[in-house]
């Protein structure tokens, strides 16, 4: 039969134009049959495929062995981290106004995933936002109830603990976002929707982008990626092509709210040190000046070049730094204190600005703030202290 159909390919006369391409069952090595597809070149000798001079490789396959290979590393990198992830529902407890019962009201859900083997789950803060309880499921439909052990709203993240065996708990691989580059393949791992374990993939889209938290601060560095996040991936993982934690999805840009290609992840970088103090302390503690400022809206309602100080703690830093309050004279003509218009090399123009300065430094180090007093440049050095 093979020969049959090998003589007929032989006979049919082929314009040199036309590729044909057959299926025909020959003979294997080792008495079996198997299925051999062709294509006839038609710049090659039909005779080549008869003799059997089938060449070993054509671009085609070549092609697909590269895709294969890349496939095969998602496969094992999804299989690696999945079982980090878990699902986070949430839910709040109302009193029934007639039966006067508690009852659990379902509030939402988010991902989040393993930090370390004592039980401690990241996530961010908006999927626990306001909410009484909160559950994990590893996807085992087990779920394990959670606790709040600490919250940064200004970074939109927190951290829960569970109780569970430590050989059940897989923390992530740490990796780093200071040394990001776009173009990078990103993954995310999440809960779409309530479907638990989806992978989807995409690349580094933009560094450096800023987004608004919570409180209003914006949260800087952030990165973007057009791996798909939709409501429910909040909390999750974005990973770089070895399977390490590069930032923690937290936000899309959508005018239908669903995904349309731009997705923002919290760096991981800034959790690093983020939920290391929310264990230990259960917020983030900041280095601080001991005065008190003016609003944003005062600010900008007296057209000041930088943040005002409006008082000083007495026994404070800051009061042996000499720094000065607003305060009235004899006539009670308000005399304005000191305007803080840098830190370092850096310009401080509001509130937000001082905020995040600041957080670059330590209780206990040094800065030199960048001053006008009655009108006059001048800088102080002040000893940081803890923020209240």
């Amino acid at each position: 039969m093979a020969v049959a159909v090998l003589a007929a390919i032989l006979l049919w006369p082929v314009r040199p134009e036309t590729v044909v391409a057959t299926t025909s069952q020959v003979n294997a090595g080792d008495g079996t049959r198997a299925a051999v597809n062709s294509t006839i070149d038609p710049v090659r000798p039909v005779a080549s495929i008869a003799d059997g001079s089938i060449p070993e490789s054509t671009p085609l396959e070549v092609s697909r062995r590269e895709i294969a290979e890349e496939e095969v590393a998602t496969i094992a990198l999804f299989k690696a981290a999945a079982p980090s992830v878990v699902h986070i529902t949430t839910h709040s407890v109302q009193r029934d106004y007639f039966s006067m019962n508690l009852q659990k009201i379902p509030r939402g859900s988010g991902t989040g995933f393993v930090w370390d083997k004592q039980g401690h789950i990241v996530t961010n803060f908006h999927v626990i936002k306001g909410a009484d309880l909160a559950y994990v499921d590893f996807g085992d439909q087990q779920n394990s109830t959670a606790k709040l052990v600490g919250a940064a709203p200004e970074k939109d993240l927190a951290v829960l603990k569970i109780e569970a065996d430590p050989a059940k708990l897989r923390p992530l691989p740490l990796g780093t976002s200071s040394n990001l580059e776009v173009g990078l393949k990103a993954l995310a791992i999440g809960n779409p929707f309530g479907l638990d374990h989806t992978l989807t993939t995409g690349i580094v889209s933009a560094l450096g982008r800023e987004i608004e938290s919570t409180t209003g601060l914006p949260i800087k560095d952030v990165i973007q990626t057009d791996a798909a996040i939709n409501p429910g991936n909040s909390g999750g993982p974005l990973l770089d092509s070895s399977g390490r934690l590069i930032g923690v999805n937290t936000a899309i840009y959508s005018p239908s709210g669903t995904y349309a290609g731009i997705g923002f992840a919290i760096p991981v970088d800034v959790v690093k040190w983020v939920v290391p103090e929310l264990i230990q302390h259960g917020k983030v503690t900041r280095a601080g000046i001991a005065v008190g400022y003016a609003s944003d809206r005062m600010i900008a309602q007296f057209g000041l070049p930088g943040v005002l100080i409006l008082e000083v703690k007495p026994v404070s830093e800051a009061a042996r730094a000499k720094l000065r309050a607003t305060r009235r004279n004899q006539f009670g003509e308000i005399l304005l204190g000191d305007i803080i218009v840098g830190i370092g090399q850096e310009i401080v123009r509001n509130n937000k600005d001082l905020i995040l300065e600041l957080e670059k430094y330590k209780v206990g180090e040094r800065v030199t703030l960048k001053l006008l007093r009655n009108g006059e440049p001048m800088e102080v050095d002040v000893l940081l202290e803890l923020a209240e």
